[in-house]
């Protein structure tokens, strides 16, 4: 079986446990928030809105990005090891971009459904039912599942030559760099992914967030605009970041003067940031979810007390 070589820097003997009992801390932390945000979107009947459903899918997605990496990393920190085999190599390529795929996906239409909300509300319940809300889910993962396995599939299809994965975790770009053959192909399919994923869902968030825009300025009401203006800054704050580091991550794959850390920072920043903050972002500063969280601590507090 091939084995493969993860870059790992800094992983000294010294500065193992440390490591390990911070990255531990991390992931769970990361699974608390977002199983806590799932149970409470899905046991509350009040929030089986089309809101906090596409909402649901965001905790799925990080919890599936945050499996993908940390494991992994964490046992190589304590074995001391890098190596990965060639199977778990690819399952962790197709779980992390499936991960980066369905993050901007579900921002997108995250975005539509912020939109229909404030710019066409006489019309929001007939656009966004419960028919059309999950065609649009079923599409999105639909179109994430399908292109990111025909990226991967377009791999499989060449000979490995070499051994030394240039990041820390397993991805496209890399797996491609192992490949001596003819990768044309591959890095074509690339691009077309980077700009399904990356130039559609940008446009569609630019488009709608200048409506929203103009709709708030012309709406005299002042506590409905702050209101739309700080839920959707919030929104677009986290794509936007996600945006810019996942774009130069794989920009920076293509362009050989790029900083291999800079190029490795901004990729697990990508893994690590999004998974912690958006179910902060999302679930502290929504008030129905912030609810009914306090709510059932404050029960659970109750009750032992």
């Amino acid at each position: 079986m091939t084995i493969f070589v993860l870059f790992q820097e800094g992983c000294f003997p010294e500065g193992v446990y440390p490591a390990f009992l911070f990255g531990t801390l991390t992931y769970c932390f990361i699974v608390f928030c977002n199983v806590t945000v799932l149970s409470t979107i899905a046991l509350d009947r009040k929030l089986h809105k089309p809101m906090f459903i596409l909402l649901f899918n965001m905790p799925i997605n990080d919890l599936i990005g945050a499996t993908a990496f940390f494991p992994q990393l964490l046992v190589s920190i304590l074995a001391q090891n890098r190596s990965i085999s060639y199977p778990a190599c690819y399952l962790q390529a197709l779980l992390i971009h499936l991960y980066g795929a369905g993050s901007l996906t579900i921002l997108t239409s995250m975005a539509y459904d912020r939109y229909i909300a404030i710019c066409c509300p006489l019309r929001y319940n007939s656009i966004m039912s419960s028919s059309n809300l999950m065609k649009i889910i079923i599409f999105m993962w639909l179109l994430v599942i399908t292109l990111i396995v025909v990226l991967l599939v377009l791999v499989t299809r060449f000979k490995i030559c070499r051994t030394t994965i240039v990041d820390i975790y397993c991805n496209n770009p890399s797996l491609v760099r192992l490949i001596c053959d003819d990768t044309r192909i591959n890095n074509y399919y690339g691009l077309l992914i980077t700009a399904v994923f990356q130039g559609v869902s940008l446009i569609v968030v630019i488009f709608t967030y200048i409506q929203i825009l103009l709709t708030c300025v012309m709406n005299k009401s002042s506590d409905a605009r702050s209101k739309a203006i700080q839920t959707c800054g919030t929104h677009l704050v986290v794509f936007l970041f996600l945006e810019f580091n996942a774009c130069f991550s794989l920009i920076a794959h293509r362009f050989e003067q790029a900083a291999p850390s800079l190029r490795r920072t901004f990729g697990v920043s990508v893994m690590v940031f999004p998974p912690i903050l958006n179910p902060l972002i999302y679930g502290l500063k929504t008030k129905e979810i912030r609810q009914n969280v306090l709510g059932f601590y404050k029960r659970k507090v109750s009750s032992v007390k």
